[in-house]
C-alpha cells in the first residue's frame, strides 16, 4: 500500500516511524511545510524501515503522488484544510484529533463526511488499547451488571513546551478528549451533561492563555452513570491514563499495571513494580500500530472507520461543556451545545 504523510512534528515523525515497520506500507510518501524537514526525517527512517520505500515530496505535491491513504499529523490549524483535500479528492484519510480547532468547523466537516462516500478515520488511539478493548467487552456482555460510575483520568507526567498551550485549545479540549471519547467508547452511552473545574499551582503560562494545568469534571450519561473525570500535565511519578468502569456485578480497570505511576502507602504492598510509563507515545505504542493497521483496512474498503469525524465531534461536544462549565461554574447539558 502507497501511504501519504503530511506532517513531520512529534507526533508525525512517530507516526512515520510506526507507519515504516508495518508489512502493509510499501511506499510511504512523506512531506512537511518547513524546508529540510522531510528530507532529515526521509534519511532516518530509510534506516529504520529498509524493507519500506520513503519518498519525499512537496506538500502541494501528495495528493497527486498515487497515495491509498493519507495521514495528516499537521498542527492543528491544518486538520481541517487536510481533510477537505482528502474528501474532495475520494481519498481515504486519517487524521489525528483534533478534527478542526472550532466547533463549527468540526461540524462543517462532519456534513462533508457524511455526504461523502470517502472515510475518515480520527486518532482516538484508546480505541484500539487492549485495556480498553477489554473494558468495552465487559460492559457490552453485561459482565459487570448495570455500570453506575467510571473514573477515567489523563494525568501526564510534565507539561508541554510553553508555547503550545496557547494554541491547544485548553486542557479538557487537549487532554479531557480521550476520556470523554473513550467514555462513549467503552459504554457505547452518550455523555448528557457536564460539570468541570480547573485550577493552576505550576508554570504562570498556562494562566497567561487562559487556560488551566489540571481539571477535573462531573459528567452523567444518557443511562444515568457518573463519570469522575480528571486531568493535569503535572504527575511527576510518570504518565497515567485510566479507566475504572464500576458496576453491580464487579469493576474492571484498564491501564492498571506495574508500570502504574503511583506507591502504595500500604505496608508490604510492592505493587506496582515498574518501570513507569513516562509519554503518551510510550504508554499506548502498541494501540497506535492498531490504529494505523486498521485504518489500512479502511483505505482498501474492507472495513468502515472506526472512529469518524461524527464521532470525533461528540467527545469535541463534551468538551465545549467542560469549558463553559468551568467558565461559568455551573452544570452544563450537552444539549446547549451546537450539534450536527
Amino acid at each position: 500500500m502507497r501511504i501519504g504523510l503530511v506532517g513531520l512534528g512529534r507526533i508525525g515523525a512517530f507516526h512515520a516511524e510506526t507507519l515504516v515497520g508495518l508489512p502493509a506500507v510499501e511506499t510511504l510518501v512523506i512531506t512537511d511545510a518547513r524546508p529540510g524537514v522531510a528530507d532529515e526525517v526521509a534519511t532516518r527512517l530509510r534506516e529504520v524501515g529498509p524493507g519500506t520505500t520513503v519518498e519525499v515530496c512537496d506538500p502541494e505535491e501528495l495528493l497527486d503522488a498515487g497515495i491509498d491513504g493519507l495521514v495528516v499529523a499537521t498542527a492543528t490549524n491544518g486538520h481541517a484544510e487536510w481533510i477537505r483535500r482528502g474528501l474532495e479528492r475520494g481519498v481515504p484519510t486519517f487524521c489525528e484529533k483534533p478534527v478542526a480547532g472550532s466547533l463549527a468547523e468540526t461540524i462543517e466537516l462532519a456534513r462533508l463526511e457524511a455526504a461523502s462516500g470517502t472515510p475518515v478515520h480520527i486518532g482516538h488511539q484508546r480505541r484500539f488499547d487492549e485495556g480498553f478493548r477489554r473494558a468495552r467487552e465487559a460492559v457490552a456482555s453485561g459482565e459487570l451488571g448495570f455500570v453506575h460510575t467510571i473514573r477515567a483520568n489523563t494525568h501526564d507526567q510534565a507539561p508541554p513546551a510553553a508555547e503550545f498551550i496557547p494554541t491547544s485549545g485548553g486542557i479538557f479540549r487537549d487532554c479531557g478528549v480521550h476520556d470523554f471519547d473513550a467514555v462513549r467508547f467503552v459504554t457505547g452511552r452518550e455523555i448528557a451533561s457536564a460539570y468541570a473545574v480547573g485550577a493552576n499551582k505550576g508554570a504562570d503560562f498556562f494562566t497567561a492563555a487562559g487556560d488551566v494545568d489540571t481539571g477535573a469534571a462531573v459528567l452523567t450519561l444518557d443511562d444515568d452513570t457518573l463519570v469522575l473525570m480528571s486531568t493535569t500535565r503535572y504527575n511527576g511519578g510518570g504518565h497515567d491514563v485510566r479507566m475504572e468502569v464500576m458496576g453491580e456485578k464487579g469493576t474492571i480497570t484498564a491501564g492498571l499495571d506495574h508500570s502504574l505511576a503511583m506507591t502504595s502507602a500500604e505496608p508490604d504492598v510492592d505493587f506496582p513494580r515498574g518501570p513507569q510509563k513516562w509519554s503518551f507515545m510510550e504508554r499506548f505504542l502498541p494501540a497506535y500500530r492498531a490504529e494505523l493497521t486498521a485504518f489500512f483496512e479502511v483505505a482498501a474498503g474492507r472495513a468502515p472507520s472506526p472512529c469518524t469525524i461524527a464521532d470525533a465531534l461528540e467527545a469535541f461536544r463534551t468538551a465545549e461543556a467542560c469549558e463553559l462549565s468551568r467558565a461559568e461554574r455551573r452544570p452544563v447539558a450537552l444539549s446547549e451545545i451546537e450539534g450536527p
